[in-house]
């Protein structure tokens, strides 16, 4: 069954997942603008593109599947490998304030050493504790196998007690 969206509807999505969606493409490109901007693109998308979308019950793995992909073409193009070489050069110029989602959050130390793991942790991490999905919907989001997702989940948290020694984090402890 082919979804059609109008615009209330989507203004009622835009409320419900933005903020979500935004932390996300954040913990992938690491710049606030870039993430709000690929969120924007995620729902203009959805808005114009509605007959790819079937109205399964996956709405929220359909977008968060788009935010990923987004995300990734992102790190991929030409603009992210300017910004990085600008911030290089003049280092000066990458003095934002820092992410308010992430200032939001119980424990911003935690958010900062999140991203500092490598990508197959990190989006692990940020699906299963952030996101709240379970280990069943981010194998079938990254398209890799129950088991895999539960490695990458375990060492992930490895690699953060590690960069954490002396913090006490809620969630690693209760795990």
């Amino acid at each position: 069954m082919v979804v059609l969206f109008n615009i209330n509807d989507l203004k009622e999505l835009m409320l419900h997942y933005t903020e979500p969606l935004i932390r996300l493409a954040y913990y992938y490109v690491k710049d606030l603008q870039a993430a709000e901007d690929i969120v924007q693109e995620v729902f203009i998308k959805l808005y114009h593109n509605e007959n790819d979308y079937e109205e399964r019950g996956e709405l929220k793995a359909f977008l968060t599947t788009m935010t990923v992909n987004k995300s990734k073409d992102y790190l991929k193009s030409w603009t992210y490998k300017k910004v990085q070489l600008q911030n290089k050069i003049f280092p000066s110029a990458n003095t934002r304030n820092k992410d308010e989602l992430v200032k939001k959050d119980e424990q911003a130390i935690i958010g900062e050493a999140i991203l500092e793991l490598p990508l197959k942790q990190r989006e692990v991490l940020i699906y299963f504790y952030f996101n709240e999905m379970t280990i069943a919907e981010v194998s079938y989001i990254l398209s890799v196998p129950e088991g895999t997702v539960k490695t990458r989940l375990r060492r992930s948290k490895d690699l953060l007690r590690g960069k954490l020694k002396g913090i006490e984090w809620e969630v690693l402890l209760n795990e």
